[in-house]
């Protein structure tokens, strides 16, 4: 396995940029939105199956964040390698940036990392993902525009044995500026069950991304979960971000009509 290897499959660049002079008020993120591993890394040891599963990325969530960025004119940044190899959404000193277990499945390519290797998979991806979500933010401030940061993930209908029964989740820590819009929202739709900080939370360690480039720094940020099998298909990623996009719009009107700057804790 070569740690060292700096590129992805094909010489693609290992971070993707949508839409980057979008006007939009909003910056979509993906952290988990690709399955691939670069060459060098061969499968970590598991089956194509496995790769296709939730562990290796997000199903669903890029399509919803590309359709997204394309209602709200908004910027979208995503790494194009997957979670497995280093986890975008995680800080680097984090056990879980390279599991060698997710949910169930042992990793054996990520069994015994020593530092370089680490810091070899850091340099990769996840510090190329996280200095273009700076020099974006830095971009748009410049220009006086103002910014509001949503990431998009999916998760599975069942974990560890036990249901999930959200459609979807809105996800948020001590700045709820736009969830508490949206969850409103959201749970004025009768067919919903509506996940508030499900089926996960910032105190499972999944709130790193906006933690470090919205809530640090005063932007209202807010992650959205969407259960995968809702997101099945084109069709159905698509369904869902036009039933998003004009909640987001009117939650990102709400905030940006208030002049609140510094973040607002619960």
């Amino acid at each position: 396995m070569n740690e060292a290897k700096a590129e992805a499959d094909g010489g693609a660049e290992p971070v993707a940029i949508v839409n980057r002079d979008g006007a939009g008020c909003f910056v979509i993120l993906c952290d988990h939105a690709s399955n691939a591993l670069p060459a060098g890394f061969g499968t970590l040891g598991l089956s194509q199956a496995d790769l296709q599963a939730h562990i290796a990325w997000d199903p669903g969530a890029l399509g919803v964040s590309s359709r997204l960025s394309q209602l709200l004119d908004a910027p979208l940044i995503h790494p194009t390698l997957s979670r497995l190899l280093v986890d975008c959404n995680r800080a680097p000193d984090a056990p879980d940036l390279a599991p060698a277990l997710s949910e169930t499945t042992e990793i054996p390519g990520n069994w015994d990392l020593s530092d370089k290797d680490r810091a070899a998979r850091i340099a990769l991806v996840h510090a190329p993902f996280h200095n273009a979500i700076d020099e974006l933010l830095d971009e748009r401030a410049a220009r006086g525009w103002p910014t509001l940061l949503v990431s998009v993930h999916t998760f599975t209908p069942v974990y560890k044995g036990r249901s999930r029964p959200w459609e979807i989740g809105v996800l948020y820590d001590r700045d709820r500026r736009l969830a508490g819009h949206l969850i409103s929202a959201l749970k004025s739709d009768s067919s919903l069950t509506v996940g508030d900080n499900e089926p996960y939370a910032p105190s499972d360690g999944v709130y790193y991304t906006l933690d470090r480039h919205g809530q640090a720094q005063g932007l209202a940020c807010v992650m959205l979960e969407i259960r995968n099998d809702e997101v099945a298909n084109a069709a159905a990623e698509d369904i869902w971000a036009q039933r998003l996009a004009p909640l987001l719009a009117e939650a990102g009107k709400a905030v940006c009509a208030s002049g609140a700057v510094a973040n607002e804790t619960n």
